[in-house]
């Protein structure tokens, strides 16, 4: 490690409270030029295992955990399941708005004790590209994207299970493709990156991004919309980076960070 370098992050896995099920999180190295410190991302978007505990309130039901701040808020539970039929278990959550996705990164927070959020535009788009400056996360070619990616010409217009295609370099998948992922961007306006299982193959490229689209919530009757739910989002999800530091909650959830232990090798 260089004089002055911060040392490497460990992956870790985060338990979801009352959820029995922990998120792997990814360490992704800085580029001081850019201004990026090290942060983790988590491995793959954010499925309903862990998100349901979320949006059900079942941490608060099992009565074992202490009250939130007043600075945790939540959705209202969905009428319609938001899975929209397509899968639950295994599958990113989607449907989700930008606040939805921000709410989550509180809540995570708050429960764990450490400092989750989303990701700014150009985390998201060092992570994905695994430090290099290549149009895809595996290069500048096309050629490989279904080996990676779940997109139109493959997805048969359904969602799949998340991690089911190759990782990129620093072990992220499903970069591309599936569902796109809620960022920040740089003017602190939520955009989505990563395309989906509906786009062509010529959308899914890292730089490629799309703002918030009226149609995501065409069929929502309220006035106004839902900033939570996006009742024709069935392509927008998110994941989540966790940075260095404590988070200003309690971090009384119980919940743990347990190292994630790589198998070993077969010589």
């Amino acid at each position: 490690m260089a004089w002055g370098q911060p040392p490497a992050l460990e992956p870790f896995a985060q338990e979801i409270p009352s959820a029995g099920y922990k998120m792997e999180m990814v360490p992704i190295p800085g580029d001081p030029a850019k201004g990026i410190g090290p942060f983790w991302m988590s491995k793959t978007e954010v499925t309903w295992e862990a998100f349901d505990t979320f949006i059900y309130r079942l941490d608060e039901e099992d009565g074992k955990l202490p009250a939130l701040t007043d600075a945790v808020t939540r959705p209202s539970k969905p009428y319609l399941p938001p899975d929209r039929g397509f899968g639950h278990e295994g599958y990113a959550a989607i449907c989700v708005g930008a606040k939805n996705a921000a709410a989550f990164c509180v809540w995570l927070s708050e429960r764990s004790g450490r400092t989750y959020r989303l990701a700014t535009e150009a985390e998201w788009e060092h992570a994905a590209r695994a430090g290099g400056g290549a149009a895809y996360p595996w290069g500048d070619g096309a050629e490989a994207l279904g080996d990676y990616a779940w997109f139109a010409g493959n997805a048969k217009e359904t969602p799949h299970p998340v991690g089911t295609k190759k990782a990129n370099a620093w072990g992220l998948h499903d970069m591309l493709g599936n569902v796109r992922e809620w960022v920040v961007g740089a003017d602190g306006v939520p955009v989505t990156k990563g395309g989906s299982f509906e786009d062509a193959a010529e959308a899914l490229r890292v730089s490629e991004r799309v703002p918030l689209k009226r149609e995501w919530n065409a069929s929502d009757p309220q006035i106004p919309k839902s900033q939570w739910w996006l009742s024709d989002g069935k392509t927008v999800g998110f994941r989540v980076v966790c940075v260095p530091g404590k988070a200003s909650g309690s971090g009384k959830g119980e919940t743990k960070l347990t190292p994630v232990v790589e198998p070993a090798k077969k010589e």
